[in-house]
């Protein structure tokens, strides 16, 4: 749209017409805004990324420099003037986003609105490190090899130096004493057997 039809648009009905003088000066000032307006649409598209609103934001800081005019006063760099009005626009209508926030539609989010408890996790965990405290050294070195750092019981045993069939049997015994010690209710003497 033209600047000229934009400024028109923009009057209000009641409007007195300019003396001739001064539709000359707003014709020019019309005239130089419209040979920035390109520059002005690149500059917004670089910042919001979407051409359809980059020519929003282009129409509003026209707007709102054509509004002015009425009242306007020199300016000695037009340019300058368009890009801080342009500026201005995206700073306002980040804002505008922000505390409006994002609408989201409910069927995309309603599996995330709860999640499900996580104290039975860390008591399971507290259970199972009060578990392996009561553990022999000799089984609990080899459950912790073998289950946690996932070594095979040939590296295990080269890492402990005992014969690979003495880790299966203390693995064996270390895990039987676990299942007992972590499950509700049981409680478990335990003997070191070599």
């Amino acid at each position: 749209m033209p600047a000229s039809l934009l400024y028109a648009a923009s009057m209000p009905p009641d409007h007195k017409p300019a003396e001739p003088a001064d539709r000359a000066r707003e014709t020019d000032l019309s005239a130089d805004i419209v040979t920035h307006v390109a520059a002005l649409r690149r500059y917004a598209r670089a910042l919001v990324g979407n051409p359809v609103d980059a020519d929003d934001m282009v129409q509003e800081c026209l707007t709102r420099v054509l509004a002015q005019m009425r009242a306007w006063r020199e300016v000695r760099d037009l340019r300058a003037y368009l890009f801080t009005t342009l500026h201005n626009v995206f700073v306002d209508n980040g804002r505008r986003k922000r505390s409006a926030g994002v609408e989201v539609p409910i069927d995309d989010v309603v599996g995330r609105l709860s999640t499900p408890p996580t104290q039975n996790v860390r008591l399971e965990v507290r259970d199972m490190m009060d578990a392996l405290a009561q553990l022999p050294r000799e089984q609990r070195e080899v459950v912790l090899l073998v289950g946690m750092e996932g070594m095979s019981y040939l590296e295990a045993a080269e890492v402990i130096g005992v014969p690979i069939g003495t880790v299966m049997s203390r693995l064996s015994r270390g895990r039987e004493a676990l299942r007992q010690l972590t499950t509700v209710g049981r409680t478990t003497r335990l003997r070191v057997v070599k």
